[in-house]
C-alpha cells in the first residue's frame, strides 16, 4: 500500500497502540491504521503455539498480567477472561534454589537459620548497617543497604551485571525498587495485585479482539518514517523509539534486549515452574522460560519446551530502558523537539516514554491518552 489515507494513523501494534485503536474505532467511530514493522501483532506481548509441544509460549519472554487499578481490569475484561495462574520466581544459586523476591524462607535457607520475621529483620538489620546512606548514589548502594552483601552478590550483582552490561555502581538507584524483601513465607511475586493470571486464550487473541473492530486495519512488515507522507486527517500516533525516529539527531538512547533459545524436551516437566533466575556471573543466561506452567488447565504433550533468555546490547530489539541522567536527558531532547516540531504527531508508549511499563500501566497510559485525543478533537 503506497499511500495511506486514514484518520488515524498508529505506528506499532503493542498494547499501547492496539488499546488506542479500539477506543478511537469504537468510540470516535473514526478509520485506523495501523502499521507494524514485525510479521504479527501485539509487540512484545505476542503468543503463539509451538509446533512440535502444541505449548503456548511467549515468543520475547514471560508475560503476566497483574493489576491493581480497576478501570485497566474493567477495560481488559471485555476482551479476555484470565486463567488462575498465580507467578513466582525462583532462584538457582550454585545448584541450590531459592525464592525471589527475598523471603523469610530464602533468608533462613541461605544462612541456615530458623528466624522469624522479627528476628530476620533483626538479623538484616546487622548486615546493612554500615552501608546506610541517606541518599544511595546508585544500584550497588541501595541493594546493599537493603539486603546486605552476602544476599546482594549471591542473588543480584551478577544477575544485574548479565542483565544490564554495566557495573551496578554504574545504573541508578532507582532499579533496584523492582526487588522487594519480605519478611514472611509470601511466595507470590506480585504481592499487591487483585488481579492476576494468562489471557485463557493466549495474549494474541486479546490483539486480534481489540483489532476487530471493521474501522481497524493492519499493515505488517512496514516501517514508519516522517519524511514519507501519509494522509492522516487526525493525528499520528506514534509508540516506538524516538531517537530512531528523528535518525539518532541528539544522540542514541542506550537499550538493553535480549535473545531467546528454544529448545524441545522429551520430557513432562523441566523445572517445575514458569520462570528460573540464574544469578551466577559464570551462567551466560539470566533465565530459563518454561512456558507449560502457565496454562496448568490445558493437557499438554508428555513433552515440554524451555526458552533460555540471554541479555545483550541490541537498539534493533529494544526491551530495558537505562533510565540515567544522561539518557533521559537525552529523550527529553526528542521529545521537546518532536512537539515543537509536528503539530499532529502524538507519543507515547514504553518506547516512546523510554520508560519500563508494566502492562497494566501501559494500558492505563493508553487510556489517558484517549482521554486526551478525545478532548483535543472536540
Amino acid at each position: 500500500m503506497k499511500n495511506i489515507k486514514t484518520d488515524f494513523l498508529i505506528v506499532g501494534s503493542g498494547l499501547y497502540g492496539c488499546v488506542i485503536a479500539e477506543r478511537i474505532a469504537t468510540i470516535l467511530k473514526k478509520k485506523v491504521i495501523i502499521i507494524e514493522k514485525r510479521n504479527h501483532i501485539g509487540g512484545n506481548c505476542y503468543s503463539e503455539i509451538d509446533k512440535e509441544t502444541g505449548i503456548e509460549f511467549h515468543k520475547y519472554g514471560t508475560h503476566i498480567f497483574h493489576t491493581s487499578k480497576k478501570n485497566v481490569w474493567n477495560y481488559l475484561k471485555k476482551f479476555t477472561s484470565l486463567n488462575n495462574y498465580k507467578h513466582q520466581v525462583l532462584s538457582n544459586y550454585k545448584s541450590k534454589v531459592y525464592q525471589m523476591p527475598i523471603n523469610l524462607e530464602t533468608i533462613n535457607k541461605f544462612f541456615n537459620q530458623k528466624l522469624n520475621p522479627v528476628k530476620a529483620e533483626l538479623f538484616l538489620k546487622k548486615k546493612t548497617k554500615k552501608f546506610i546512606k541517606k541518599n544511595p548514589d546508585n544500584f550497588e548502594e541501595k541493594a546493599l543497604m537493603q539486603i546486605g552483601k552476602e544476599l546482594y552478590t549471591a542473588f543480584i550483582k551478577g544477575y544485574t551485571e548479565k542483565q544490564w552490561g554495566k557495573d551496578p555502581k554504574k545504573l541508578p538507584s532507582s532499579i533496584f525498587n523492582r526487588l522487594p524483601i519480605r519478611f514472611n513465607y509470601n511466595k507470590t511475586y506480585f504481592k499487591n495485585a487483585d488481579v492476576e493470571g494468562i489471557p485463557s486464550n493466549g495474549y494474541t487473541e486479546v490483539f486480534k479482539k481489540l483489532t476487530s473492530n471493521p474501522l481497524i486495519s493492519i499493515i505488517y512488515n512496514k516501517s514508519f518514517n516522517l519524511k514519507q507522507k501519509y494522509m492522516v486527517n487526525k493525528a499520528i500516533i506514534y509508540t516506538g523509539p524516538l531517537d530512531k525516529l528523528l535518525n539518532y539527531k541528539f544522540g542514541q538512547l542506550e537499550w538493553r534486549s535480549v535473545k531467546f533459545k528454544k529448545k524441545v524436551l522429551n520430557r513432562r516437566d523441566y523445572q517445575g515452574t514458569s520462570v528460573m533466575n540464574f544469578p551466577e556471573k559464570k551462567i551466560k543466561f539470566t533465565r530459563i522460560h518454561e512456558p507449560r506452567h502457565l496454562h496448568t488447565d490445558r493437557n499438554y504433550k508428555d513433552k515440554t519446551l524451555i526458552i533460555k533468555e540471554f541479555p545483550e546490547l541490541n537498539s534493533n530489539e529494544p526491551y530495558y530502558p537505562i533510565n540515567d541522567k544522561k539518557n533521559r536527558l537525552i529523550h527529553s531532547k526528542y521529545k521537546n523537539y518532536l512537539t515543537k516540531n509536528y503539530k499532529n504527531l502524538i507519543t507515547g508508549g514504553r518506547l516512546a516514554d523510554y520508560a519500563y511499563y508494566d502492562m497494566d500501566m501501559t494500558i492505563s497510559a493508553a487510556l489517558k491518552k484517549f482521554e486526551f485525543i478525545k478532548k483535543k478533537l472536540k
